[in-house]
């Protein structure tokens, strides 16, 4: 296959992951539209908030898992690789984020990314997404405003990924991994603008009381 047909191909696998309506899914079972109900917003914080922690937490699983598995098939492989080392994964990355947060299931809508990005990089750099999961973590009980923790989590990304590369001389420094991370980051926190925003005026809520 043409190495650039293959990362096409990755990317729409990883859409088609990424698309998979999981908050949706789980409040419809119980009559509920997310898309109209607390902040709009098809994620597991959203679902936390309507629905409670175990449904919450069972969104933020498998909104996990949908950045997970693409780039392990990319990764083992099943996918056909892509014209450079990883080059099948991070396409799989990217499209299940945009998948997540553009569902072509639900008009398009979605989540803001956080999960389904953070599947995807455990999966392909785990010693970036450590770091960033332990300042995510740390964020979310301190403050219990998961914007944040994620937006935090999001700008640690890359810049862990640069110390292990500078700390590791045997490590390969994969500049399309961090290159990927940064343009993550960047998207998650334009998807939070309004968190922002809400932020900078004393408005954002916490997740629990």
């Amino acid at each position: 296959m043409n190495p650039w047909l293959a990362l096409l191909v990755a990317l729409v696998v990883g859409y088609l992951f990424g698309s998979f309506p999981t908050a949706y899914l789980v409040a419809r079972r119980r009559g509920i539209d997310l898309r109209v109900e607390g902040s709009g917003n098809l994620g597991a914080t959203n679902t936390f908030r309507v629905l409670g922690p175990w449904a919450g937490g069972a969104v933020l699983l498998i909104d996990l898992l949908k950045g997970a598995i693409p780039v392990e098939l990319a990764l083992i492989p099943v996918l056909p690789a892509g014209p450079t080392a990883d080059a099948s994964a991070l396409a799989c990355a990217i499209g299940a984020v945009i998948g997540h947060t553009a569902s072509m299931w639900t008009g398009f809508r979605g989540g803001k990314g956080v999960a389904t990005a953070a599947g995807a990089f455990f999966t392909l750099a785990p010693w970036g997404a450590l770091p960033a999961l332990a300042v995510w973590l740390l964020l979310l009980l301190t403050t219990r405003i998961m914007s944040i923790a994620s937006i935090a989590a999001a700008a640690v990304l890359p810049v862990s990924l640069i110390v292990y590369a500078a700390t590791h001389r045997d490590s390969d420094p994969r500049w399309a991994t961090l290159i990927a991370s940064v343009l993550l980051g960047a998207f998650v926190l334009w998807k939070h603008r309004d968190n922002i925003r809400r932020l900078r005026q004393g408005e954002e809520k916490a997740l629990w009381s």
